[in-house]
C-alpha cells in the first residue's frame, strides 16, 4: 500500500519520523503536565565533556585561540567615562574546519550518527551549521543533505544563504533550497523518512554538548592567560544553542561569569513572511529567532529542544544591523581580522558594554566566524539596496528594520537596547500554558518553570496570578 505523503499525513507522522531519525524517545524524560527532566536528558542521551573533547580532536575541532582586541579596547576607552573600558577578548572560532563554532555541534552529531550505523545525515539550516555538518560528514564518510530556506516566492535568494550553499556543496553535500514557508519542515520530514538518515538537528543533546567544550575552553584559557575568570561573556543568540552550550561548559569549569545574550534587532519583521524575508540583512543571530526561541524553545525540529537559553542568560541586549556591519569593518581595519557577520553581533554589543565596565575587568566575545563571498558586508548591503532598503550614516537608534540600515556616524553611536527579562520570563510561562493547557499548576511544575526561566517559585506564582491560573 502506498504511503500517504500529503502534508497533513506527513505532519501527523512527525513523532514517529523524529524518533527513528534521532534515536531519542523524548517521552522517557517527560512527566506530569509540562515537566521534562532536562538534565537527565542531557546526561543519558549525550556524552561527557571529556568524551566530546576527544571526539572533536579526531576531526580538528576546538582548541581555538583566545585573542585580545587591544585596538578595539583602546577605541572603546576613548568614548568611555574615566576609569571605564573593560579589556575586550574574542574566541576565534573561525579557525575551526568549517569556519565557525558550529563545527563543535556538528562533530558530536555526526560522530553519533556514525556510531549508530546511519549512512547519512540531514540538517535543516540556512546558516553555518549546514557547512559544519557537511564538513564533519565528509570526514566521517557519511552522506549529507542540507535543506535550506533560501528564496522568496520571486526566486530571490539572500547572498549569505547562497554562500552557505556553495560551502556545503564544496564538502560534497547535496543542498535542497526552498522558498520561505511551511514546505521547509514538510520536505525535511519527507527526506528523513525516505532516506533513513540521521537528523543532525541543531537542538539535540549531541549538538548542545558539542558547544560545551567552547565554554569550558574559554574558562580554562582565561585562567591560564589572565589568572582568573572573565567578568562577562557576550554570546550571539538565535535559536539558543550557542548560549546554552557555552554557559553549560563554563559552569562545568566552575566559572563565575555573567552571561550576556546579544541579537540583531529585527523588530517589526516577520520571519515567516514571504514579503519580508529579503528585507532583513541577517540570516541568523537576530531577534526573529532569538526572541521566539527564548520564550519557547520547543518550537524546534525535535520534540524537546536541548537549547534552553533562558535558563542561563543574565542579560539580553540588541544591536542594530548598521552597527554590526560597521563593527565588521572596524574589526578588519584596526585588528586585521576579517570575520563575520553573525559573530560581530556580539562584538558590537561588547563594544558598548565594555564602556560600562571598569578598566580592569575582562569581557569576552564568545565566537567569530569566517566571511567572504555572499557573507561579506558589501554584497549584503548591495542586496539590501536592491530590495528597497535605504543605507544611511547617522544615529543608529533611528534605524527601522526593513526600511533602513543606519551605519554609525562614529563609534560613539554604537549602542545596545535592553530586553526586559522579566517580561521574557512571563512570556515563557504563558507559552508553556498555551502548549499545555490547564487551570491548575502543581508544585512540581512550578519548580520546573522556575528552572526554565532561571528564577524562583514566587516569580512563577506571580505570573500565574496575572494569568488567573490556580496553583
Amino acid at each position: 500500500m502506498t504511503k500517504d505523503m500529503s502534508y497533513e499525513a506527513v505532519m501527523a507522522r512527525r513523532p514517529e519520523i523524529m524518533k527513528k531519525a534521532v534515536g531519542i524517545d523524548y517521552e522517557e524524560f517527560e512527566s506530569g503536565q509540562m515537566k521534562f527532566d532536562f538534565e537527565r536528558m542531557m546526561k543519558e542521551t549525550g556524552y561527557s565533556l571529556q568524551e566530546i573533547i576527544d571526539i572533536q580532536k579526531t576531526t580538528g575541532v576546538g582548541n581555538t585561540p583566545l585573542l585580545e582586541l587591544k585596538n578595539i579596547t583602546a577605541l572603546a576607552r576613548s568614548f568611555a567615562p574615566e576609569g571605564k573600558g573593560a579589556r575586550i577578548f574574542v574566541k576565534d572560532e573561525a579557525s575551526n574546519p568549517s569556519g565557525s563554532y558550529k563545527a563543535r555541534r556538528a562533530s558530536a552529531a555526526c560522530y553519533h550518527a556514525k556510531k549508530l550505523g546511519y549512512k547519512g545525515v540531514i540538517a535543516a539550516t540556512s546558516g553555518n551549521y549546514g557547512a559544519a555538518v557537511a564538513s564533519q560528514a565528509a570526514m566521517l564518510g557519511l552522506k549529507c543533505i542540507i535543506v535550506q530556506e533560501c528564496y522568496d516566492s520571486e526566486g530571490k535568494g539572500q547572498p549569505e544563504i547562497i554562500e552557505k550553499a556553495r560551502k556545503c556543496e564544496s564538502y560534497g553535500a547535496e543542498v535542497v533550497q526552498l522558498t520561505v514557508g511551511p514546505e521547509l519542515f514538510y520536505t525535511f520530514l519527507v527526506m528523513l523518512e525516505e532516506t533513513g538518515y540521521f537528523n543532525a538537528s541543531l537542538y539535540t543533546p549531541y549538538g548542545i554538548a558539542g558547544i560545551e567544550t567552547l565554554g569550558y575552553e574559554l574558562a580554562m584559557e582565561f585562567r591560564e592567560q589572565e589568572g582568573r575568570d572573565a567578568d562577562a561573556v557576550v554570546v550571539t543568540n538565535a535559536g539558543g544553542g550557542n548560549l546554552t552550550g557555552t554557559a553549560r561548559g563554563m559552569i562545568k569549569a566552575g566559572a563565575e561569569t555573567e552571561i550576556i545574550a546579544a541579537s540583531v534587532s529585527l523588530s517589526g519583521l516577520h520571519m515567516a513572511s514571504d514579503k519580508q524575508f529579503n528585507r532583513k540583512s541577517f540570516t541568523t543571530g537576530h531577534t526573529g529567532f532569538g526572541i521566539p526561541f527564548t520564550t519557547w524553545p520547543d518550537r524546534s525540529d525535535v520534540p524537546r529542544s536541548a537549547a534552553r537559553p533562558l535558563r542561563y542568560m543574565d542579560r539580553y541586549v540588541t544591536v542594530g544591523q548598521g552597527s554590526v556591519f560597521y563593527m565588521t569593518e572596524l574589526l578588519a581595519q584596526i585588528e586585521g581580522l576579517e570575520r563575520g557577520p553573525a559573530g560581530n553581533t556580539s562584538l558590537a554589543a561588547a563594544f558598548q558594554i565594555a564602556q560600562e565596565m571598569d578598566e580592569d575587568q575582562l569581557l569576552v566575545v564568545q565566537e567569530t566566524e569566517y566571511t567572504g563571498a555572499g557573507k561579506h558586508i558589501n554584497p549584503q548591503l548591495t542586496f539590501a539596496r536592491e530590495n528597497g532598503i535605504e543605507i544611511l550614516i547617522g544615529d543608529t537608534s533611528e534605524e527601522v528594520p526593513g526600511e533602513t540600515i543606519i551605519l554609525p556616524k562614529d563609534p560613539s553611536y554604537i549602542s545596545v537596547e535592553e530586553i526586559d527579562l522579566v517580561r521574557t520570563r512571563k512570556s515563557l510561562i504563558k507559552n508553556a500554558l498555551r502548549h499545555f493547557p490547564t487551570d491548575f499548576v502543581d508544585a512540581e511544575n512550578i519548580e520546573f518553570l522556575a528552572e526554565e526561566i532561571n528564577s524562583d517559585a514566587e516569580f512563577v506564582k506571580e505570573a500565574l496570578d496575572e494569568l488567573d491560573i490556580k496553583y
